[in-house]
């Protein structure tokens, strides 16, 4: 079963079936948002009462440590650790704009790419021979 960490602090950030991330939304409210731990699934479960607007940039803390989640390669990305069954890590990044499917699982060369959106971010756009799917 893959598990996913925070950069920061290294704690587990998996629960069952959902990845946990504490977020906030530009009126400054804060919520756990729930995802699927499998990379290019966007299905979310959060509170009803928590606001998200499409197109919103939202800020993805770590719920644990509270750092931010912010990526250091782009602004618009949220960073964490996938770490495999074989105990193998991975970088994965995924956007932070409400609506805006794009995901990154990295490696090295290696790169799995998902999400209709995906082609926004330059930072991955790399030639196709050096384009790898796990």
């Amino acid at each position: 079963m893959n598990d996913f960490l925070c950069p920061k602090c290294g704690d587990h950030l998996r629960v069952g079936e959902n990845l946990i991330l504490k977020i906030k939304n530009s009126n400054k409210q804060n919520a756990l948002l729930l995802l699927s731990p499998q990379v290019g699934n966007y299905s979310s479960i959060r509170h009803p009462e928590f606001e998200i607007r499409k197109g919103e940039l939202l800020e993805f803390y770590c719920p644990l440590c509270g750092t931010s989640l912010k990526s250091d390669i782009h602004e618009n990305l949220v960073h964490v650790i996938l770490k495999d069954e074989n105990k193998n890590n991975f970088d994965v990044y995924f956007s932070r704009i409400a609506g805006e499917h794009s995901t990154y699982e990295t490696k090295g060369d290696l790169i799995h790419v998902a999400g209709e959106d995906a082609g926004r971010y330059t930072y991955f756009k790399i030639g196709d021979r050096y384009k790898k799917y796990f």
